[in-house]
């Protein structure tokens, strides 16, 4: 028989957890996500247990509109810290852990995030990864000067775009430009430096950056979701893929499809990791965790639940709560709204139950078990050619992350599925993914 799959582990540390009422929970500090103390010790427990990276999430606006009134001032969606600020002190905090944040192609230029990331992975030791986003809300927009979003085809073709020019940065450099001989006075070797000179639909960038070639060759590229034109851009840059699938047929069909996308692009199924979500009810007995899941969705009010509807459905206050969900009426998030209304139709959900449903894990797959029970689905998952490992989006930080280093990873650990240590000091290293080569070099 042979030995189960390695899998990676990454853990989302988004506000004081996942779950809609995270904040309201006995254990959490409801001021803490603006304190770094709180993501210290997250990024520190991560680290001791050995995963792969921390992610932070990110929005450029409200996440939640006050809609239905009475839904922001539930919400604990609401303080954001500017997330690469964030990363950067728990630099110097942390030694080996990756350090992965999201920038928008939307509302950002390529040159800007080239840079910031290149600097992350150099003060970091090679430890950064953005996560590729576009943004398409009208909130956002509004933040930056413009009445609408930027309309759909556009926006993913502006981002495809926007990676292939940051990459293009990154290459600016090969290896052992930097010659920094005190004697003859040679500092680089200018023939190792190269000009991008792009001239493409959306943007103008001459280049060169002005770093160096990281410790990681490139930060590595990470991206989410399940559109078109995402997956596209996933199957030609991305080293890690988070995708959210609430059942096991729908995740392999996800899996089989964008690694078969690979091939095309000069790529091997192996160099893409692919991590789906998952928020993890835990106890050391079923009824234990039942019990966690069940005290949790008793603090979520109606107006709460609902505007976890709206990006997806509009307001939905008018309809009645235990009528049957409606079709979405703007295609803005196409891939979400499709998946929630799949869901209510296969679990024949109301508006009420399908809320119910999302509001434990932000739309996302939700556990509620044992250790045993976690690590026998994760197994499963991963055996089927649906996943190469999991992000871990905790209902309540960091009670989460704590019992899931309590819990879970032991079990894990004795199936020989998850690392005791790490194996070298980049993020790279821990997804065992190669070091990119340079465009330029031979």
């Amino acid at each position: 028989m042979s030995s189960p799959k390695r899998i990676s582990l990454g853990l989302s540390m988004r506000y004081l957890g996942y779950h809609a009422a995270a904040w309201r929970h006995p254990s959490a500090d409801p001021d803490a996500a603006s304190k770094f103390s709180h993501y210290r010790y997250i990024a520190q427990t991560a680290e001791r247990a050995k995963l792969d990276m921390v992610f932070l999430a990110d929005g450029i606006g409200l996440r939640t509109p006050d809609t239905p009134p009475g839904a922001l001032q539930r919400s604990h969606q609401t303080f954001e810290l500017e997330p690469l600020t964030l990363l950067s002190a728990l630099s110097a905090v942390t030694s080996q852990i990756g350090l992965v944040s999201t920038a928008s192609t939307t509302y950002n230029e390529p040159y800007h995030v080239a840079r910031k990331w290149a600097s992350l992975d150099h003060l970091s030791g090679g430890r950064a990864g953005w996560n590729v986003v576009t943004s398409w809300s009208e909130i956002e927009a509004r933040n930056f000067g413009r009445e609408k979003h930027m309309e759909y085809d556009l926006r993913y073709e502006r981002a495809a775009e926007f990676v292939e020019v940051v990459k293009g940065l990154w290459d600016s450099w090969e290896e052992g430009a930097g010659v920094f001989d005190k004697e003859s006075g040679i500092l680089l070797d200018t023939s190792k430096m190269h000009t991008l000179h792009h001239k493409g639909k959306h943007f103008r960038v001459e280049g060169p950056l002005t770093i160096q070639r990281t410790p990681q060759g490139r930060p590595v590229l990470v991206q989410a979701g399940a559109a078109e034109q995402g997956m596209e851009i996933a199957a030609r840059s991305a080293d890690v893929v988070y995708s959210s699938h609430f059942d096991l047929a729908s995740a392999k069909a996800y899996y089989g499809g964008l690694k078969g996308r690979l091939a095309k692009y000069g790529r091997a199924p192996d160099t893409l990791k692919i991590m789906p979500g998952v928020t993890l009810f835990l106890g050391r007995t079923r009824a234990e965790a039942r019990a966690q899941y069940d005290q949790l969705n008793e603090l979520v009010v109606p107006e709460l639940g609902l505007s976890y509807l709206y990006q997806q459905f509009g307001d939905l206050s008018g309809h009645d709560l235990d009528g049957p969900v409606p079709e979405p009426p703007d295609p803005r998030i196409k891939s979400m709204a499709a998946k929630l209304l799949a869901l209510a139709r296969r679990d024949n959900l109301t508006i009420r139950q399908l809320y119910q449903t999302i509001t434990p894990g932000f739309g996302g797959r939700c556990l509620i078990g044992t250790a045993k029970d976690v690590a026998d689905d994760m197994q499963e998952w991963v055996e089927a050619g649906a996943a190469d490992g999991f992000n871990l989006c905790p209902p309540v930080l960091p009670l989460g992350l704590d019992q899931t280093v309590e819990l879970v990873l032991p079990e894990l650990r004795a199936r020989g599925m998850f690392r005791t240590e790490y194996s070298g000091p980049t993020l790279r290293d821990h997804l065992g993914l190669a070091k990119p080569r340079n465009r330029h070099t031979p």
